[in-house]
């Protein structure tokens, strides 16, 4: 569990602080804000799209700690080798290494995260779910600040150097993660789209990995939404555009801390009701940054943190209790995916309509979000099936 957790502590920190050192390097050395956010939309579209294919491929492997290990070397290369072409290279080809790279990006989230079973198995899930949940919420506080510090400090060629090396770094933890249990078939020529198949058919055909995976796919498309508006927070709200980064921050540490206190106690709430719970958390929050006051705005986002922290975690326990083994990376990754492309749909909806009205923006990101409960409960259980689901042994 040390080592799973210090690697997922410095890919994910490396991750988050890849995406912004990108964006200012593309912004630096090529001089063209639309060129460094075509590099960063590449990079994250293909991350959506590669999310499937790379959980089906480790969930054909017996040790997927090491193609995992693998996927974490190919990434940070990637990232240098765009870094060098920066400049050096025609744009088009610069462009097709950032997406080339960035199918592999779910190894950081869905793919690492779909690993914990076999480190953490029986009564101990439940508080390392909770603990894995708060590695997100660490690497989303320290890494866009460490990437901009580094930008201010070393110049943002440093930046993404350093992301490139911690994701890179976290390569040999994931070779060392367990095998599975249980020896994997040989499989058969052809047999990858079959198990890209099945596990769509088990995300669609479960009641419970539906209901959860449509509620936080919503609810990510709402916190798309809120991203896009920081800026323009920061701006009218705050003072500056800058002092907008600040507002994550404070979503970042409330999330933290409403983990801190799950794994403490793992076992005391069942995660299904706090997925939808924590939507309408998240929604409130955002109608009551609408308001416009610097307090309150410092308040709104502390209350989100306190949905969006726990929302995860239970999204994990559900995962986890409900994908089949042999399934189980594919279910993370996709899931991951979904949410990728529901957060950019959000934000590149949101863009627009913030310059035309704040307020509204945030009220409508308030409005989607809870939209997420309904649909949270629009999918129905099968017949006979307790409101409460029981944990599944591992």
């Amino acid at each position: 569990m040390v080592r799973y957790f210090a690697g997922a502590v410095v890919a994910r920190v490396g991750d988050e602080m890849s995406g912004p050192a990108l964006l200012l390097a593309g912004y630096t050395v090529a001089g063209s804000a639309s060129e460094a956010s075509a590099l960063l939309a590449g990079i994250t579209v293909a991350a959506a799209a590669g999310g499937p294919v790379l959980g089906a491929v480790l969930d054909r492997r017996q040790r997927p700690g090491r193609l995992l290990a693998v996927a974490l070397v190919l990434y940070a290369t990637g990232l240098a080798v765009i870094l060098t072409g920066l400049g050096r290279l025609p744009f088009g080809v610069t462009m097709l290494i950032a997406v080339l790279t960035g199918l592999l990006g779910p190894a950081l989230s869905g793919g690492w995260t779909g690993q914990l079973p076999r480190v953490a198995a029986g009564d101990r899930l439940p508080r390392a779910n909770a603990l894995d949940a708060m590695t997100f919420g660490m690497a989303s506080l320290s890494g866009p600040v460490l990437a901009g510090g580094l930008a201010e400090a070393l110049g943002t060629s440093a930046a993404v150097v350093v992301s490139a090396g911690l994701i890179g770094s976290a390569a040999p933890a994931a070779w060392t993660l367990p095998a599975r249990g249980t020896r994997v078939p040989r499989a058969r020529p052809g047999a990858l789209l079959g198990d890209l198949a099945a596990g769509a058919r088990v995300v669609v055909g479960n009641p419970r990995l539906a209901r959860a995976t449509l509620a936080s796919v919503v609810c990510c498309a709402a916190q798309g939404m809120l991203t896009a508006c920081v800026p323009l927070l920061g701006e009218r709200v705050l003072g500056g555009a800058g002092r907008g980064a600040l507002l994550l921050s404070c979503t970042a540490v409330s999330a933290l801390a409403a983990n801190a206190v799950l794994a403490r106690f793992p076992q005391g709430i069942a995660p299904d009701p706090v997925i939808w719970a924590g939507a309408l958390i998240q929604a409130g929050a955002f109608a009551l940054a609408a308001t416009g006051r610097p307090a309150t705005l410092v308040l709104a986002l502390l209350l989100a943190g306190a949905g969006e922290g726990p929302q995860l975690t239970a999204l994990f326990a559900v995962r986890h209790r409900e994908a089949p083994d042999r399934l189980r990376g594919q279910i993370f990754t996709t899931g991951a995916s979904l949410k990728i492309t529901a957060f950019a749909a959000g934000a590149a909806i949101a863009g627009p309509l913030a310059t035309w009205s704040l307020p509204g923006t945030l009220a409508t990101a308030a409005g989607v979000a809870a939209c997420a409960a309904p649909a949270f409960f629009a999918v129905p259980l099968r017949a006979g099936e307790p409101a409460e689901a029981s944990p599944r042994p591992e």
